[in-house]
């Protein structure tokens, strides 16, 4: 079993990694300027992927700081909809998540 101490360790640790991949992300976005028709056609494609990246990374910081909020409230590992207990298995694979699997599921069947 995880106590909350390391899955926060984990959490800010993530945190960090994806802090370095926006910049990362950021640079080389601005870093295009290809003058040649052919290189900046693949020059946009690859800035769509990297684009895609960045949004993935910032929706992950996102949860992963209301991840912190809930653990300075100390509410973290209760499902934020229904209270219930997030088992550890689950917090395992996703430290930063916010539902029961049972709210998850019934969430991903509204869509």
């Amino acid at each position: 079993m995880t106590s909350i101490a390391k899955r926060k360790i984990v959490l800010e640790n993530r945190l960090q990694e994806l802090d370095t991949r926006l910049h990362e992300i950021d640079d080389e976005l601005e870093s295009h300027h290809s003058k040649d028709w052919e290189e900046l056609a693949v020059e946009r494609e690859s800035d769509e992927v990297l684009e895609g990246m960045g949004l993935s990374g910032q929706a992950e910081i996102k949860a992963i700081n209301a991840a912190l909020q809930r653990i300075e409230k100390g509410e973290y590992g209760d499902c934020v909809a229904c209270g219930a207990e997030i088992l550890p298995e689950r917090l395992d694979l996703l430290p930063y998540a916010p539902l029961c699997r049972k709210c998850a599921n019934e969430r991903a069947g509204d869509h």
